[in-house]
């Protein structure tokens, strides 16, 4: 299945290139695509490279109008908004997906992986694809995981130097009951709110503090509204590019190879691009004026210990097998280092 796919893509890129995509049975297409960064982003970048790559493989029939900052709603109302058919695609959060398909809640385990390198090996493999394939029955289809990076704390009480500091901080985290319980378990106060009313809510000091990477915190301004950033690294999350399933259902096989075509080249370009980012996000941080600490390897142990029942819970939800299937997995890509 894998190879037609690849082969599929491969032909739609030789139609592209050769200047004959008219041949492919491709129709004019507009396709809404939302996001919840603003323009000037990894996110919105990523986003540009994958509408100019549907336009050159589709011979300009399909298009592509990007619409970001939140515009058509957080990432749970796209979601809701793909499901329905009233918006064909969006890239978002994995942890906002877990209501929808509760194996999502996968990525969201505290410290998983250790890198980079292996979140891609475990997210483009065969655990990432079976999680995947669980949107398919729920009216949506996973072409894609992107990366959002490894998350920090900022906050305006304190700086987080160990367990303890977390006490009493308010904290928003995602609409995930992972991400609630894991920092309930930490000590923090956690308050789920969707990400566009985040820097009005850090503003206003309803809430004290936020985690997010490093570039999100750059992109969002959350220095204008943050003193303190942690490095923690407490979790590798990442994005997925998704379509409407009923909208999906519509296309032909060519337009479909086209959009998973330009996924992957997204994807690739996303990744280094954030990468990239990522290192010069934090040294623009310290130019805003946050005070940047990093949590020291033991107090990261002891953040890991407190939160072994949560791991626990997650196995239980997503299911022992995948649970299983993921630390083979893991173990399997460690040992070829």
């Amino acid at each position: 299945m894998k190879l037609k796919k690849l082969f599929a893509a491969i032909g739609l890129t030789l139609l592209a290139s050769s200047g004959i995509a008219q041949a492919a049975d491709i129709k004019p297409r507009l396709i809404r695509f939302g996001y919840g960064l603003v323009e000037q982003s990894n996110q919105g970048r990523a986003v540009k490279v994958f509408a100019d790559e549907v336009d050159k493989l589709s011979g300009g029939k399909m298009k592509v109008r990007a619409i970001g900052a939140a515009a058509l709603g957080s990432d749970t109302q796209m979601q809701q908004a793909l499901i329905g058919g009233a918006q064909e695609m969006m890239v978002g959060s994995t942890a906002t997906l877990v209501g929808i398909a509760k194996e999502m809640a996968l990525w969201d385990t505290p410290f998983l992986v250790n890198n980079v390198k292996e979140a891609d090996a475990l997210l483009d493999g065969p655990v990432g694809a079976k999680v995947n394939a669980k949107l398919d029955d729920k009216g949506m289809v996973g072409l894609a995981y992107w990366e959002n990076g490894f998350r920090n704390l900022t906050n305006n009480k304190r700086p987080v130097a160990k367990l303890e500091d977390l006490d009493g901080v308010k904290l928003r985290v995602m609409q995930n009951n992972v991400f609630l319980d894991s920092f309930k378990t930490l000590g923090a106060n956690a308050v789920p709110l969707p990400f566009s009313e985040l820097f009005t809510a850090l503003e206003t000091k309803t809430v004290d503090g936020q985690e997010n990477p490093y570039n999100t915190i750059l992109s969002s301004k959350f220095y204008e509204v943050q003193k303190y950033l942690t490095v923690t690294n407490h979790v590798y999350s990442p994005w997925i590019v998704t379509v409407s399933k009923k909208w999906w259902d519509t296309l032909s096989k060519d337009e479909q190879a086209v959009l998973r075509a330009a996924a992957i080249k997204s994807r690739d370009f996303e990744r280094k691009d954030t990468r990239d980012e990522a290192a010069k996000a934090l040294a623009e941080l310290k130019t805003k004026g946050m005070q940047i600490n990093e949590l020291s390897p033991a107090e990261a142990a002891r953040m890991r210990g407190k939160l072994t029942q949560v791991n626990a819970s997650i196995a239980t939800n997503v299911g022992m097998d995948l649970w299983n299937e993921t630390q083979a997995e893991l173990a399997k890509i460690r040992s070829k280092k």
